[in-house]
């Protein structure tokens, strides 16, 4: 079973694609731009359409999601973690 997808392996989270993802789950994510599969123990319970962790990050690190730069940390992130507008804002203001 997939759970989360990603475009790139640089990206910093990936979109959670099922529901009833649990903390301590071990989740497995496909990464679509090479057609490999990689993987990462969710920490928190995370909603589908929402946002993992792939990494450890820091206040002011930014996030790439889809390879594209959406955001800055504002909360330090911890992979597996839930990646959310708790702990990621925008740069545009």
């Amino acid at each position: 079973m997939i759970h989360f997808v990603l475009h790139d392996r640089s990206d910093s989270v990936a979109v959670v694609v099922v529901e009833g993802v649990k903390a301590g789950m071990e989740l497995k994510g496909w990464i679509m731009d090479e057609d490999k599969m990689t993987s990462v123990q969710a920490r928190q319970d995370i909603p589908i359409g929402h946002k993992v962790a792939l990494r450890d990050m820091a206040v002011g690190d930014t996030v790439i999601k889809y390879g594209i730069d959406m955001g800055k940390v504002v909360k330090p992130i911890t992979a597996g973690e839930h990646a959310h507008v708790h702990n990621i804002k925008t740069k545009r203001w």
